[in-house]
């Protein structure tokens, strides 16, 4: 094994031991290698983070994916991989605007969106783009969210998303016609606009949102649109395998800067893209039209309801006996209650609902398979558990890192600490 390094040897062991693939990994630093915040650890992570992870696509899982995804387009339709809102008949100008300013702030998913479309069906001034420039705090007091954490953060991104508008002249509405139609130079100003709020996820989500529900018509380049990487997309993608680290991902202080998180969104959207290109390729008349498409049945669906631990073991505090239930929030014996007993059970452990055979009851009466619109109806098992397998005992429940904020009161401007002096940490 071979390992050129001028930082502590512990360090390099470390960084050795939990990532045995790694035989060749050869770790150079400099002395121009030196940011403030920096220690040895930082300073590695920055410049070998990519060797390090060694993240890799597969291809093949890629396939089998795409596989499962077109065979639910031809039974389903499309309008399984879109989620529309109901807009209370709002106009496209007036839709664009509030889709906006609540992407801007982080917020996003139909419940949260329908609650501002309501917000400015009742009353239009809340959204006014000049009157968020100028009070920012009234904005957030109007939708109320001025309890909310980091809400200097959130400050900050009302009043740059605003003025970044004004500045040229445009409402949100306006950006289309602006660029040319071209959601990419669109994407790309969004994202030059340090402080608005927008990051890739949030970009990528308004310009997919404003083109289903058809605000904008016609753009070019709708194509090149990646799945909006969040916590739910990239857990698939690892549990699939579609994604592959060569390490296990964990969220500490090592990842200070996020260079770990952002290169697994970087490889997120491109896995979910191959998974794209490989379905257009096989079957070109049944597809959709953009890989962001994907996100609503991969995060919404499978991400949020089948992959997680929802199938719950419960035992009875009576009798000795135990029972698999779908809801956590069950407080009742249910073998005791078919013989007419009230017996109270409790919760000893959640698994996921693909690991064991007794999972289909929770997918059964999930509201997208058995809701009063479902639109997996009288599905058994997660589409996705052929490619994942996770009965078998090789599977590995692989998870997502978690970002540590650079701004707010928990990131890692109020934790770290200074150079020789001590102190630092979260706060709870």
């Amino acid at each position: 094994m071979q390992l050129g390094i001028n930082v502590r040897p512990a360090i390099a062991n470390l960084l050795l031991r939990f990532n045995p693939f790694k035989r060749h990994l050869i770790i150079n630093l400099d002395k121009n290698d030196v940011l403030d915040l920096d220690s040895d650890f930082h300073r590695i992570m920055r410049k070998h983070h990519k060797e390090i992870l060694n993240l890799t696509i597969d291809k093949k899982k890629c396939s089998h994916i795409a596989e499962i995804l077109h065979r639910i387009y031809v039974k389903s339709g499309k309008n399984i991989f879109t989620e529309l809102y109901f807009t209370y008949n709002l106009l496209p100008e007036e839709i664009c605007r509030v889709v906006y300013f609540s992407y801007s702030q982080n917020l996003y998913g139909s419940k949260v969106l329908e609650y501002f479309l309501k917000l400015h069906f009742n009353d239009p001034g809340i959204f006014h783009t000049k009157w968020i420039e100028d009070d920012p705090i009234e904005f957030l007091e109007n939708i109320g969210f001025t309890s909310f954490f980091q809400i200097e953060k959130r400050i900050k991104y009302a009043k740059t998303a605003a003025r970044t508008l004004i500045e040229k002249n445009l409402e949100p509405y306006d950006l289309f016609e602006y660029f040319g139609k071209d959601l990419l130079k669109m994407r790309e100003f969004l994202l030059s606009n340090k402080d608005s709020g927008f990051d890739i996820k949030t970009t990528s989500m308004f310009i997919r949102d404003m083109v289903l529900l058809e605000v904008w018509k016609n753009p070019l380049n709708f194509d090149k649109i990646d799945v909006a990487s969040d916590v739910n997309t990239v857990r698939v993608a690892l549990r699939t395998g579609i994604l592959q680290t060569a390490i296990p991902l964990v969220s500490s202080f090592l990842d200070i800067f996020c260079y770990q998180y952002t290169l697994i969104d970087e490889m997120n959207a491109m896995a979910w893209r191959k998974v794209w290109e490989i379905w257009q390729e096989k079957y070109p008349a049944d597809k959709i039209e953009s890989p962001c498409l994907i996100d609503y049945l991969v995060y919404r669906i499978i991400g949020k309801e089948f992959c997680k631990e929802k199938l719950c073991e419960f035992k009875c505090e009576e009798e000795n006996h135990n029972f698999m239930w779908h809801s956590a929030l069950n407080k009742t014996c249910q073998i005791c209650l078919k013989k007419g007993k009230r017996n109270r059970a409790v919760v000893i452990r959640k698994i996921l609902p693909c690991s064991d055979t007794s999972g289909n009851i929770v997918i059964e009466n999930n509201e997208f398979v058995s809701g009063r619109n479902p639109i997996l109806p009288n599905l058994k098992v997660c589409p996705f558990e052929p490619v994942c397998n996770p009965q078998n005992p090789s599977f590995i429940k692989f998870n997502p890192p978690k970002s540590i904020s650079i701004l707010g009161q928990t990131g890692w401007e109020s934790a770290r600490v200074n150079r020789d002096e001590g102190g630092g940490g979260l706060m709870s």
